[in-house]
């Protein structure tokens, strides 16, 4: 059973940065896609950001220039770059990881961003 961990979260200012990492308890899978979601209190998740295998990028228009999503399929790790927070990006944070087989999805990180 591959898990996969997130890191990084934690409680900053309006304005500040953080980056998330996510990895995988294994190697050499065949990832199709990773992506980060999030999930505010009384919300629904919502997606944050993909990357295809082929490196092509998708982001919610609400983090459109500022979240920049990285990974490497080789070492099975991903990031999150959020510059410029806002208080409302906070929620918990997802990575998730898709290969050519299933399906996988980590714990979660919260992020809070106080105004």
């Amino acid at each position: 059973q591959v898990q996969l961990v997130e890191s990084g979260g934690g409680l900053v200012q309006a304005g500040e940065s953080l980056r998330l990492s996510c990895a995988a308890s294994k190697t050499g899978l065949t990832i199709r896609e990773m992506g980060w979601y999030r999930q505010a209190p009384g919300k629904q998740r919502e997606l944050v950001a993909v990357i295809t295998s082929g490196e092509t990028t998708n982001y919610a228009d609400s983090v459109k220039g500022r979240f920049t999503i990285s990974g490497d399929d080789a070492k099975s790790v991903m990031y999150l770059q959020m510059n410029s927070l806002k208080p409302e990006d906070t929620a918990v944070y997802y990575c998730h990881v898709r290969t050519i087989y299933t399906e996988y999805r980590g714990q979660g990180t919260q992020v809070t961003v106080s105004s």
